[in-house]
């Protein structure tokens, strides 16, 4: 296969020091709405990339589910592979990939965990089979397909008719607090624009331009 005829031509927007706002939070907000109207399948999936205790990256998408000032919240299965890297390693980077707009943004900070109360409270927003999946999957451990949608079924039996499902104890948020995040926005010719904001030790955030 020849990947070089591959090639596309970016020319969709520009992004300019000047035109950036003054925040990064505000600026996501800027972009993420503009991504929702662009009405790609998933415009919240972010790829989510930890390291583990032996200096293993790894990557995998899941799905931003709030974002303020204090950072960006993402919800899984605390015993998940994830959930042990960032108990052995809070360091993470985000990475939103808006192809429709020709965009990037890159996010890397610590993760801590969000308190039992949002946890429980966003799960009951959930629906139903969502609850359901999330109680019944011991996540990434091996299982065949027969057994998973047996414990669905014991679980759906469990609590049937309008019982409460109870938000799993190992269920639960994280929140990203960021200290880099970069927007990027591509250019023809590859001279693509990135803006970095970099929070400073005052928690103010400085705002660059880095070379494509």
């Amino acid at each position: 296969m020849d990947l070089q005829a591959l090639r596309y031509e970016y020319k969709n927007s520009t992004l300019s020091e000047e035109s950036c706002a003054c925040s990064p939070f505000e600026q996501f907000k800027i972009w993420f709405a503009e991504s929702i109207a662009a009405k790609p399948p998933e415009p919240n999936a972010m790829i989510l990339s930890t390291v583990d205790s032996a200096a293993q990256p790894t990557s995998r998408a899941v799905l931003l589910k709030g974002f303020d000032e204090n950072g960006f919240v993402f919800f899984t299965n605390y015993a998940s592979p994830k959930g042990n890297d960032l108990a052995s390693n809070n360091k993470a980077a985000l990475l939103f990939y808006w192809g429709e707009l020709e965009r990037q943004v890159r996010i890397e900070g610590a993760v801590v965990r969000v308190s039992r109360e949002i946890s429980e409270r966003y799960f009951t927003k959930r629906p139903r089979g969502s609850q359901l999946g999330a109680a019944c999957s011991p996540q990434s451990t091996p299982i065949t397909r027969a057994k998973l949608e047996e414990a669905y079924r014991d679980l759906s039996a469990q609590y049937s008719g309008d019982t409460p499902v109870p938000c799993p104890e190992n269920w639960g948020g994280f929140i990203l607090a960021p200290q880099r995040i970069e927007f990027w926005q591509g250019r023809e010719s590859r001279l693509h624009d990135r803006i970095l904001y970099r929070r400073e030790n005052d928690d103010s955030w400085s705002i660059s331009r880095l070379a494509p």
